[in-house]
């Protein structure tokens, strides 16, 4: 008599466990909840940044011994400044975006503080800015202020330094001055220049330089 065959036993597979339905929510919101405060953080630090105007650079830009460009400005206390005045003497001349705000006062109180450095080293400082002159006159008495401070209301000046330019912020497009600074030898010759200056230690960079010269 045939023996049966036993039919074949089923290998029972291993089972994918599936997540509650509540526990995967769970984590969906834990993750948005998580994102949510990673951009809040990111929006916070944002806003502890002052923001800066991006500029355009301008076409007509001067290079270290380039001839200094010619200038003669009215100045604080009356009467006028030029470049012929400081024949055989280094200038050390900075642009600054107006009178009398955070940043042009602690540059206009570095520069004053080593003044009598600066005329060790035969180098003169002057301050140019668009501020008409009484506005130059009350910023420098306000802080005692030991510079020239220069008014070109005209532009004129600065747009020959290369100062002058298109400026943005928050998507608004205007003209103004980029802070920078020129250090003019006694041959007449920019021999050094520092765009978009920051502040702090600047003046002291330049006294430097101008030593060095």
């Amino acid at each position: 008599m045939a023996r049966k065959s036993r039919p074949a036993r089923k290998v029972a597979g291993k089972k994918t466990v599936k997540k509650p339905a509540k526990i995967k929510a769970k984590t969906k919101a834990e993750t948005k909840t998580k994102a949510a405060k990673t951009k809040l953080t990111e929006a916070k630090t944002a806003q502890t940044k002052p923001a800066k105007a991006a500029t355009k650079e301008p076409a007509n830009k001067l290079a270290v011994g380039a001839n200094a460009p010619d200038f003669s400005l009215p100045r604080d206390g009356g009467g006028t400044v030029s470049l012929a005045d400081f024949a055989g003497q280094n200038l050390a001349l900075y642009f600054y975006p107006r009178a009398d705000t955070t940043g042009c006062t602690k540059e206009a109180i570095d520069f004053s503080q080593l003044r009598d450095a600066f005329a060790k080293a035969n180098t003169q400082v002057v301050g140019v800015s668009a501020d008409p002159v009484p506005a130059q006159d009350r910023f420098k008495a306000k802080y005692k202020l030991a510079i020239a401070l220069a008014s070109d209301e005209k532009h004129r000046m600065l747009e020959a330094y290369g100062v002058w330019q298109e400026k943005s912020l928050y998507g608004r497009k205007f003209m103004g001055i980029v802070r920078s600074t020129f250090l003019i030898g006694r041959d007449g010759r920019v021999a050094r220049i520092w765009p978009k200056v920051f502040v702090d230690g600047h003046a002291d960079e330049v006294l430097a330089a101008a030593k060095a010269l």
